[in-house]
């Protein structure tokens, strides 16, 4: 909403996931790790996701809603994924098989803990 050219995180697995996930449905233009000097040796891994904006700087994606919360986890199988937006949007899971959006786990019937929806 304030436009900025990208934003930084403290690095995790599962934010790392999302952002690429992110990346290539096109929401957002880059994901970079930081933090890490020439010797490879890790001092404050973090992520900067570059964002996306149109010619007339309205962002690449219009809502982002978080489901799934620490006090209240909730869990789809593969057959009972909501779609976002009638298929415009993207939701992520969590799986047994990784981080995926909606369509790859109806593909692989696989269901999991859903994360957030994106649209």
């Amino acid at each position: 909403m304030a436009r900025h050219a990208s934003t930084v995180m403290p690095a995790s697995q599962i934010k790392k996931a999302i952002a690429l996930i992110l990346k290539a449905e096109g929401f957002i233009a880059d994901v970079r790790e930081e933090g890490v000097d020439e010797a490879n040796k890790v001092l404050h891994p973090q992520i900067r996701v570059v964002l996306k904006y149109n010619r007339d700087k309205d962002s690449a994606f219009a809502g982002m809603r978080r489901v799934s919360r620490p006090g209240r986890r909730v869990y789809v199988g593969y057959d009972r994924i909501p779609r976002v937006l009638s298929g415009l949007g993207v939701s992520i899971l969590s799986t047994s098989h990784g981080v995926m959006t909606d369509k790859e786990a109806r593909q692989k019937k696989v269901g999991g803990e859903l994360l957030c929806e994106v649209w």
